[in-house]
């Protein structure tokens, strides 16, 4: 596993090079969120997925979230943003709002079990919306430990609880140590009303009231 040590507030796009070159030819980086560490691969590709399932020893029925660098790379490449979904993302994104969303047909089957439904959100954290937008779509972005775990806040919780599950060309990029905190919230927006799906950073009084 190789390390990219990142200052996050003082990089440069080349930097995170040898990262695109990894998830473009399949591989596995670890990369930093406005939460925790997030886990990254190729969502389009049923076999970086499944390296991810196996690396995580997640179980093979909770499909995958995914993080982007813009709104635009949402509509690309990851669904269909419903005007619902639309409103929400405009006003938090970047944040750690996830919206389940109508999934594009370029996604392989094992980031959404099948469902057509996929969760996405732009994060607070200039490396992660790099890295998306220089690999030039969506990345997975399950926390980079093992299934049921901590989610890891620093470099070294990520390679402590997730080394062995990764390989000598997969990267680990080290931002320091993240805030951690309450995860995502993660709200459904297929349908014709909004539906939580799990509570976390912002507090779902503070969705509804904004939408009504």
């Amino acid at each position: 596993m190789l390390h990219l040590r990142i200052d996050p507030l003082r990089f440069q796009i080349d930097e995170l090079l040898p990262a695109v070159s990894a998830i473009a030819e399949g591989g596995l980086v670890a990369f930093p969120t406005d939460t925790f560490y997030g886990l990254g691969a190729d969502p389009r590709s049923s076999v970086a997925v499944s390296r991810l399932f196996l690396s995580k020893q997640r179980p093979g029925d909770r499909p995958i979230p995914l993080v982007a660098g813009s709104i635009e790379q949402v509509r690309e490449s990851v669904g269909t943003l419903t005007p619902l979904a639309d409103r929400l993302a405009l006003a938090w994104w970047p944040g750690p709002l996830t919206l389940i969303i109508p999934a594009s047909p370029a996604l392989c089957r094992e980031v959404h079990l099948g469902t057509g439904k996929v969760a996405v959100r732009v994060p607070d954290h200039a490396v992660a919306r790099a890295l998306a937008l220089a690999v030039g779509h969506a990345v997975t972005s399950t926390s980079a430990n093992l299934s049921g775990g901590e989610p890891p806040a620093t470099a070294d919780e990520v390679e402590l609880t997730l080394g062995d599950g990764l390989g000598a060309r997969d990267i680990l990029i080290d931002a320091g140590p993240l805030k951690g905190g309450l995860p995502s919230t993660i709200v459904d927006v297929t349908g014709a009303a909004p539906v939580l799906v799990r509570a976390g950073a912002v507090p779902w009084d503070r969705v509804l009231k904004f939408l009504h």
